[in-house]
């Protein structure tokens, strides 16, 4: 009975209601709208955890037409409802809402709640805000508290912002924390691709000879990406002496992405003394590509 009255709700209430009036003197037609009171937006919030998924995207859908109304109930069902479905579609109703006054509630959502689906929710509404966004990832990112998961959403969300915030990215590429620093490094791909600025090149450069591992494989990988950064081509061939094989892996793929043939020697050369047999496989999948 619950569910019948917030779907009727759902498909009438919210509805836009015009009302057109014939005023005197031959004025333009006046249009209103009855704004919903809380009590409809906690009804409608009700229906977020209705086991149909259909229904509870009928009930986001209307909550988005309310809009910032529906913020307050919205992110208070987000953070403290018991109901994990119900949680699940507040984050991506708040997505739909599409307000960034609720990042703060998104962000402690993706590094709080204990549901993964919820994290990982919390982490596409988070990344649609763009430049508004930047600051509380890198906040997540800085910290030390958080899971592995936790720390590759936040950095996957600074990627897809990527070119939408190019100042904000090439800031954060040269920040002190490397979590921080390499995923900016990836985030500026697209920005690279569309601009050739040269600032960013340069962000990259230094990054591929980077004191932190995780920077420079991240910076190797970009390279591999882009085609078009022609000057560290020679610094990938020398990155396959490096002593750690998570660099040598990197820069064998991004050689072989490249497609460059002086590396043809090279990698005959470290295939006759690499060990690691993963870097191995890789060794002989690049020099086959690069020949064919």
């Amino acid at each position: 009975m619950g569910n019948t009255k917030v779907n009727n709700y759902s498909k009438k209430k919210l509805k836009t209601d015009k009302e057109k009036e014939k005023p005197s003197g031959g004025e333009h037609t006046i249009r209103s709208k009855k704004k919903p009171s809380q009590n409809d937006i906690k009804l409608l919030i009700k229906g977020l955890c209705d086991e149909n998924g259909l229904v509870r995207r009928s009930h986001a859908e209307t909550l988005a037409q309310v809009g910032k109304a529906a913020l307050p109930e919205l992110t208070k069902t987000l953070l403290n409802s018991k109901n994990v479905i119900q949680r699940r579609a507040a984050a991506k109703t708040l997505k739909l809402v599409g307000d960034p006054t609720a990042l703060p509630h998104l962000i402690k959502a993706l590094t709080n709640d204990s549901d993964s689906v919820v994290q990982f929710s919390a982490a596409g509404a988070i990344a649609i805000f763009g430049e508004a966004a930047v600051n509380h990832l890198i906040l997540v990112l800085e910290s030390q508290e958080h899971t592995e998961m936790q720390y590759g959403l936040a950095a996957w969300c600074i990627e897809f912002i990527g070119a939408k915030a190019p100042n904000a990215i090439k800031k954060a590429a040269k920040s002190k924390n490397t979590n921080v620093k390499s995923a900016a490094i990836s985030a500026l791909e697209e920005h690279i691709r569309q601009s050739q600025d040269q600032g960013a090149i340069e962000l990259v450069e230094s990054a591929i000879n980077d004191t932190a591992e995780n920077v420079q494989i991240e910076a190797i990988k970009l390279v591999g990406k882009l085609h078009r950064i022609e000057s560290l081509i020679p610094t990938l061939i020398l990155k396959l002496k490096n002593k750690s094989p998570d660099i040598r892996k990197a820069s064998v793929l991004s050689l072989m992405q490249l497609n460059i043939n002086e590396a043809i020697n090279p990698l005959k050369d470290l295939l006759k003394i690499e060990k690691d047999k993963n870097v191995r496989k890789i060794i002989k999948l690049a020099i086959d590509k690069i020949y064919n």
